[in-house]
């Protein structure tokens, strides 16, 4: 039995790495086509499929077609880094806490979710409400995430060394460390 194979993630992560890239550079990214007119296919429903769920759009430029994440897309991203094997937390801490001041209103509920969610794989803990802390340095990743969802005051990211002795305690015990 031949094992279906889905380039949907392997397009993300392409289409992570730069702006925007065409569809030739795509289908050579994902690997080799060894002559076989599946592959192929399998990577156009895949691209049609992400389209579809508006993970990814098509941009025309004259005779060149080129794809680019979405919003969306780029929170997906996001969460494929963090789902990867790759993806190590750090044991050591380096003495500082993230913490991250989350404030989106019920219209932007979707993007809140999508944000605690990763949050969550990012080993965050919820402190109150809309206050995540964590010892691993995932800020570079949630800057990023700011920057691409357009979020100023509504996602903020402050690193300190200084927390009270009681809270530290605690933090320590939350953790393992």
């Amino acid at each position: 039995m031949r094992k279906k194979r889905d380039f949907s993630k392997k397009i993300i992560k392409l289409l992570d790495e730069k702006p925007a890239i065409s569809v030739s550079e795509l289908t050579s990214g994902i690997g080799p086509n060894k002559g076989s007119k599946r592959p192929k296919y399998a990577i156009t429903r895949s691209l049609k499929g992400l389209q579809d769920t508006q993970l990814i759009e098509k941009i025309s430029s004259g005779q060149s077609e080129f794809f680019r994440l979405t919003n969306e897309g780029k929170k997906r991203a996001n969460s494929l880094k963090l789902d990867s094997d790759t993806a190590v937390l750090n044991p050591n801490w380096d003495g500082f806490w993230r913490i991250i001041l989350l404030d989106l209103p019920e219209e932007r509920k979707s993007e809140r979710e999508a944000l605690r969610y990763l949050l969550k794989k990012a080993g965050f803990i919820c402190l109150k409400n809309s206050a995540w802390i964590s010892p691993y340095p995932f800020e570079h990743l949630f800057t990023n995430i700011k920057k691409d969802l357009g979020l100023t005051t509504e996602f903020m990211i402050i690193v300190t060394q200084f927390v009270d002795e009681i809270t530290a305690k605690e933090l320590f015990k939350t953790f393992g460390m």
